[in-house]
């Protein structure tokens, strides 16, 4: 294996292990992983990083690269709809002061770092492929000798 099919594996391998890192930390009671947030959305990234790891281990470069970016794009997208389900969970409570505390109560937790870790190592590993060289052939071999 290439370096930048190590890197990719480590990448995917820890996008792999960030969906069952905790993520949200509701009331200080309990922590939510991706699956208590959104269950079909962590099948999808869980199947992006196993397609990925897989991958890493053939050496198939252009489907190790696409499965990077898109394990960047779902974990971005993923930030942004928890940010906003974090805002907007109790804007049913009519009364403001409640609902500043009770969001105030949501609290992002160690697990991001993880999930953004993966896929950022993923698409370095990606990306930092052996650059493509072009040989041109001979014109004339019977010449040449």
């Amino acid at each position: 294996m290439r370096l930048s099919s190590i890197l990719s594996f480590v990448g995917f391998a820890l996008l792999f292990a960030a969906t069952y890192c905790p993520l949200l930390r509701v009331f200080h009671v309990t922590s939510w992983n991706i699956y208590k947030l959104n269950q079909p959305y962590g099948l999808v990234l869980l199947l992006v990083a196993v397609i990925g790891i897989i991958v890493s281990f053939l050496n198939q470069a252009k489907i190790m690269r696409v499965a990077a970016w898109l394990s960047v794009a779902l974990v971005v997208l993923l930030l942004g709809a928890a940010i906003m389900k974090v805002n907007s969970a109790f804007s049913f409570i009519p009364f403001k002061g409640i609902n500043k505390f009770l969001t105030s109560q949501l609290k992002f937790q160690w697990g991001w770092y993880v999930m953004f870790a993966g896929p950022v190592l993923a698409l370095i590993g990606a990306l930092s492929g052996k650059p493509k060289t072009f040989i041109p052939a001979a014109a004339d071999t019977a010449t040449a000798n």
